[in-house]
């Protein structure tokens, strides 16, 4: 179903996330090489911030998928910085 439906290979390391309608509780459905693991979570108070879906894709990073997991606003995680060196000594 979802090869066929959302065009993505569960058995290629993608983490599936599907929500229910009140977006307070979530499964993921990931393929960890020797089998399909399933992980569900629900919130005891309020619900996941979801982000946007285009194509019937949503996009997120690891850092960004742990803070939805978490419960929180996944909007607020932002990469780190990177600065590079002025100079070598």
């Amino acid at each position: 179903m979802a090869k066929e439906a959302l065009g993505q290979d569960p058995f290629s390391g993608t983490v599936l996330v599907f929500r229910a309608r009140r977006a307070d509780r979530i499964k993921l459905v990931v393929w960890d090489g020797t089998g399909l693991v399933m992980v569900w979570k629900a919130l005891d108070e309020g619900s996941f911030k979801w982000p946007p879906v285009s194509d019937g894709v949503m996009r997120l990073s690891s850092a960004q998928l742990a803070a939805l997991l978490d419960g929180l606003d996944w909007t607020r995680v932002h990469p780190p910085r990177r600065v590079s060196p002025k100079a070598v000594r």
